[in-house]
């Protein structure tokens, strides 16, 4: 058909977006979106500190305590539990391949490294950067583009109904070819991510999309459960 598929949906790519005003900004929008996202969540139950000191040295596990209750709502207030904010892994991958077909000069010259660079500055602090430090130097009035000594702060952009802040736990970047002037043009790139979870603007919009699917959900097959009287 000519000119393609018309009526073809448009595909988001997903990205990573530093969080704030910086020189310079750090923006990754995902060449290929990974093919598979881990999330996970921890929940840590113990003995509550009363029921410790009641132990009197008897080793009390938490199954011991657990049939001392009969009333699960009792129980559920009873002991204790911490929660770890979510954390998510995935591997986002790099391919100069169709920019060189293209002819595209920089890429030519540099292969994936810019893209690359982007992300390295992610987990490094914005104080370090040399072109922030001289943004600061040029700026009237004082103003800092680079106040801080942390990280920088990132949101993971993964469709329209997750903008999540993160802090970016580990990075590992496997480079697997280059060019003549041994600039990477194929690299892989695993992040593990732990989401910041709070009052902030970002993590309240994604959490509340997450509760209204979730209401959906239970509107569609809360007649398909049989919960026993």
């Amino acid at each position: 058909m000519p000119g393609g598929l018309r009526n073809q949906p448009k595909i988001l790519r997903g990205a990573f977006v530093e969080y704030g005003l910086s020189v310079p900004p750090l923006i990754v929008a995902f060449q290929f979106n990974p093919l598979q996202l881990s999330r996970s969540r921890r929940q840590q139950f113990s003995l509550t500190p009363s029921a410790q000191g009641e132990d009197d040295g008897r080793g009390l596990t938490l199954r011991d305590f657990h049939q001392s209750f009969t009333d699960l709502r009792k129980l559920r207030d009873a002991q204790s539990v911490t929660i770890e904010p979510e954390s998510l892994s995935f591997e986002i991958r790099l391919d100069a391949t169709d920019k060189l077909n293209d002819g595209d000069r920089i890429t030519e010259r540099l292969g994936i490294a810019p893209q690359l660079s982007t992300l390295e500055l992610m987990v490094h602090p914005k104080s370090e950067s040399i072109l922030g430090l001289l943004a600061d130097q040029l700026s009237p009035g004082g103003f800092s583009f680079t106040c801080t000594d942390k990280p920088p702060m990132i949101l993971f952009i993964w469709g329209r109904k997750r903008v999540l802040p993160v802090n970016i736990n580990s990075m590992t970047i496997t480079e697997t070819e280059f060019n003549t002037t041994l600039d990477p043009i194929r690299a892989t790139v695993a992040v593990d991510l732990t989401v910041i979870e709070g009052p902030n603007a970002a993590y309240m919009y994604s959490k509340g999309l997450k509760e209204n699917m979730s209401a959906l959900h239970l509107a569609n097959r809360v007649a398909d459960v049989v919960i026993p009287s």
